[in-house]
């Protein structure tokens, strides 16, 4: 195997994870705690506090939004920012 070909194969395999999560992306306005808990960077504490801010001040409107969150700030909304996605806000 010549070095090109050795390079791509190691640059797809080093980006196909990030590919995988970036097609799986969470709808912040539905998602439960399970699925929160899936995106990297959330653990329970974070998943709660965002479903708690939720059911206070209505579906998010922007995923900018979510710095209002207690726990989530500017450096873990950049973590999590392509790992999330905004819906239409559900009917209520």
């Amino acid at each position: 195997m010549n070095a090109l070909l050795r390079k791509t194969w190691l640059t797809l395999l080093l980006l196909f994870p990030l590919m995988a999560v970036a097609a799986q992306s969470v709808d912040i306005n539905t998602a439960d705690a399970a699925a929160l808990e899936q995106i990297n960077g959330i653990g329970p504490a974070k998943a709660t506090a965002i479903i708690r801010y939720r059911e206070e001040h209505g579906p998010f409107s922007a995923i900018d939004e979510l710095r209002n969150v207690p726990g989530i700030g500017e450096k873990s909304l950049d973590q999590i920012r392509p790992q999330v996605e905004l819906k239409a806000a559900p009917q209520q």
